[in-house]
């Protein structure tokens, strides 16, 4: 807690003024953390002063909101790039990030538990720098961020928000940012130590070696690229639903027919329900084979029952014996950026909306960099017309990624090939 407050004192993040009449005053709490390594071992203990943002107002505390999260697409696409131009690749973490950021508004908020002021007891702090909890503390601290990354001679990229483009020459660097963890990966080792100092003098940065865990990702890289898995998170996801030793099984869904939102009688613990299917939802960012299951009781989480939830347990039975399982990136030829994707689309799956679901995926080289199962927002009328929408979304994908690479210094230089397996579809998408 005195380590906390010390960097809250020296950013100069607030000012004791008298209490104004009729200010909104923001109440926080202390939030203590245990921080763990990637093998489950504590590394610190931490403390944070947070304040309760759901009691601003909007339009008088606080006007623009804004995440810096990086896609990731995004991500498994720079790592490609990386891989197959063998770069270094590090992580690094800003301590305090959020106290970095510059306010507009005028905040008020009360002094920290255990640290007020014996002078000024019924003084509160105007705040001057973002604190954690404030809703417009994301967007200050990237408006900061930015501001001097731009300095540095990045450039902010359209495809994504959070991805910051270096090139000098021959010289070139990727910047991912999500809030304030940092992946930074340069083609020389002298622009990847000059970039470093740069941002360590400005802010208070951690380098933390090789990219080896990022976001609850485990990152391992090999001769021939990365490979990225979620086995501890997948261990902790058993834990939390009481099935870590439970029978495994060989696929994530049976055969039978589809869930219709009436089967069988309501589960006792709908949040329950929530929760998991939210976890499971995080570790489809290594696992695409549980992309489409996991969309499919996705679909029920306003209302589970007990069909929903058996279609749950077993794809957690599959997780089970398939922890080890994750995402292989494939190094490249330097000058490959071949865009690759494949469509496909189920007529009228859904048994209570009769709504078709689409899925794809995108390879850049040999790496799977992209891929999605959803459902359709309305109803198609034939095969041809389902498989078409489906077609279109992965086209729209392609667009995207193509954008991307052409900010990478990566520009596709041929059309990229879809596949469909409609042959209707695919003449109506040579003539519409």
């Amino acid at each position: 807690m005195q380590e906390e407050y010390d960097a809250l004192q020296r950013n100069r993040t607030w000012e004791l003024v008298p209490r104004p009449p009729r200010a909104n005053v923001i109440t926080g709490k202390w939030v203590f953390k245990h921080k763990l390594g990637s093998d489950g071992t504590l590394e610190r203990y931490k403390a944070r002063w947070v304040v309760r943002g759901f009691r601003q107002r909007a339009g008088v505390d606080f006007m623009d909101t804004f995440a810096p999260v990086v896609k990731p697409g995004t991500i498994r696409t720079v790592l490609h790039l990386a891989a197959s131009r063998a770069w270094l690749v590090h992580q690094m973490d800003v301590s305090n990030a959020f106290l970095h950021g510059h306010l507009q508004e005028q905040v008020y908020c009360q002094q920290p538990i255990g640290f007020v002021d014996t002078e000024r007891p019924d003084d509160v702090c105007l705040l001057s720098r973002s604190l954690y909890g404030l809703k417009q503390a994301p967007r200050a601290w990237y408006q900061r961020i930015t501001g001097f990354l731009h300095r540095l001679g990045f450039r902010s990229t359209r495809s994504d928000a959070s991805l910051f483009v270096y090139r000098t020459g021959n010289d070139i660097a990727y910047l991912l940012l999500y809030v304030d963890d940092i992946i930074l990966t340069a083609s020389t080792a002298g622009l990847f130590r000059q970039l470093t100092d740069r941002l360590r003098a400005e802010f208070a940065l951690k380098d933390l070696g090789p990219l080896h865990y990022f976001l609850g990702i485990e990152v391992v890289r090999r001769a021939d690229g990365f490979f990225l898995h979620q086995r501890k998170y997948a261990h902790e996801l058993l834990k939390r639903a009481g099935m870590l030793n439970c029978n495994p099984a060989p696929t994530p869904v049976d055969t039978k027919a589809k869930l219709s939102a009436s089967d069988g009688s309501l589960v006792s613990d709908a949040p329950f329900y929530r929760s998991i299917i939210g976890a499971l939802q995080y570790l489809t960012l290594t696992r695409p084979e549980l992309q489409y299951t996991v969309q499919q009781v996705y679909l029920h989480m306003h209302a589970p029952r007990d069909a929903h939830w058996a279609a749950v347990k077993r794809i957690l039975r599959y997780i089970c014996g398939t922890m080890g399982y994750g995402l292989s990136l494939h190094a490249s030829p330097s000058t490959s950026t071949d865009l690759v994707a494949y469509s496909d689309a189920d007529r009228a799956g859904c048994p209570d909306t009769r709504c078709s679901t689409s899925g794809y995926c995108v390879y850049l080289g040999s790496s799977l960099v992209s891929w999605s199962s959803k459902r359709q927002p309305t109803v198609s009328r034939s095969s041809v017309e389902a498989e078409y929408r489906a077609v279109a979304n992965v086209v729209a994908e392609c667009t995207w990624l193509r954008q991307l690479l052409s900010k990478l210094s990566c520009p596709v230089d041929k059309a990229t090939v879809v596949f469909c397996d409609n042959v209707s579809a695919v003449y109506l998408s040579a003539n519409p």
